[in-house]
């Protein structure tokens, strides 16, 4: 399908927000998609990966709500019967709320442009991942967020009330102090036209991007192949993620690190583009403001099972360096003594979609931090890093900062 057949998405939103608050069913009654796919998930209930679905908004000539989205169109009519027309697109991001997998959710919405916090009216607001997700949020910069009181139908009117206080004090002198309240079911489907509504109005469409060499993060790697696929069938790795600049077309020759290592040396990865997805539709080209999915010539064992998560894709010999070892101007966030680190100190590192171990090397006195990485990690310099550490057996945010330096692996 053609580029100009089709409508681009133009903002990515971020879910935020404490385990089993509804994150992903909300995102079902937006889409009409369940996207915890991966076998694990639906064992266990949970979202372990992040997932991503494009939804449509659509304008609906009458009604209450002037705007909904795929989820609550009935056989691609609206409620009343009436013809919806398609006004926009936009990418939505559904990030695991579960505190071992703080780094997944932190390697996730450092590249959005607003987020939907959903709390659950019928437990006690904050709930620890809640506070950690909104830390998070804060530190990536995000700076446009709803909140959608979700579970409004489990609890009494006085309830609900007391509920949206604290929700209220939570949010109180921070940047998201007047951010809308929506008390809604995602389950069984109430208010999700106002929450349509609100997102369309509350988050502008995005109409600049940010020029330059393409880089896009690699969010999500995967063998498409079924087993038993013939070998003259056989397709090669897809990469999905966010381009946070340029454009990548058909056609490219891409580059992709840190790569695989081989003996002591990073080796980048080469292939070619040879399809780009959006949701269910094909394009000639991707750029800022979408999740995609690109297809490419590489062996498909080596996208399997997410193990390109962490990547930086552009163009060769114009991506960022690969650094073994980065030096941070660092930011504590938390004063209290068991949140500092200190020389030997394991942490994790989130820099970029990649999130990878490391160790406290040195503590300067001019505030800088050294971390030696155990696993390679491609950024720019000047790009943010978020630490966090294990504190009474739970992963909590601890600081941040700017790589400054370190040890480059190669350019």
């Amino acid at each position: 399908m053609s580029q100009e057949k089709i409508v681009y998405p133009d903002t990515i939103l971020t879910t935020l927000g404490h385990v089993d608050h509804g994150k992903t069913t909300l995102v079902q009654a937006l889409s009409g998609v369940w996207v915890a796919r991966h076998s694990e998930e639906i064992k266990r209930a949970m979202t372990i990966k992040l997932g991503y679905v494009t939804i449509g908004v659509y304008e609906c000539p009458s009604g209450e709500f002037r705007y909904i989205t795929d989820g609550l169109l009935q056989d691609g009519k609206c409620p009343d019967g009436s013809e919806p027309r398609l006004i926009r697109k936009i990418s939505i991001l559904d990030v695991p709320g579960h505190e071992v997998l703080l780094s997944t959710m932190i390697a996730g919405v450092g590249f959005v442009d607003g987020a939907i916090m959903i709390i659950d009216a019928s437990m006690p607001c904050p709930q620890p991942q809640t506070e950690e997700h909104f830390l998070a949020a804060t530190i990536m910069g995000i700076r446009k967020m709803i909140v959608v009181q979700n579970k409004i139908d489990l609890v009494p009117k006085e309830k609900a009330i007391e509920n949206y206080q604290q929700i209220k004090k939570f949010l109180k002198g921070t940047w998201a102090e007047n951010s809308p309240i929506v008390p809604a079911s995602a389950l069984h489907k109430v208010n999700i036209d106002a929450i349509a509504t609100l997102i369309h109005e509350y988050f502008p469409k995005k109409t600049e991007f940010a020029p330059g060499p393409p880089l896009m993060h690699v969010l999500r790697s995967f063998n498409v192949n079924k087993p038993g696929t013939p070998p003259e069938n056989l397709v090669g790795g897809v990469l999905g993620g966010v381009l946070v600049r340029g454009e990548i077309r058909v056609g490219d020759e891409i580059e992709i690190r840190p790569g695989l290592k081989v003996g002591a040396k990073h080796v980048p990865l080469r292939s070619v583009v040879v399809s780009i997805s959006i949701g269910k539709e094909f394009v000639d080209y991707a750029r800022p403001g979408a999740l995609v999915g690109i297809g490419t010539k590489l062996d498909p064992a080596l996208t399997k099972a997410d193990a390109l998560v962490g990547s930086v894709v552009g163009h060769p010999n114009q991506l960022p360096p690969v650094w073994s070892e980065i030096e941070l101007d660092y930011e504590q966030i938390r004063k209290d003594k068991q949140y500092q680190i200190k020389k030997g100190d394991v942490l994790m590192v989130n820099a970029g979609a990649a999130t990878v171990l490391g160790m406290v090397k040195e503590l300067r006195k001019d505030g800088r931090v050294i971390v030696t990485l155990r696993k390679a990690i491609c950024a720019e310099q000047g790009a943010k890093v978020v630490l966090t550490k294990q504190v009474e057996n739970r992963w909590r945010i601890v600081g941040y900062g700017t790589i400054q330096g370190g040890t480059v692996v190669y350019e």
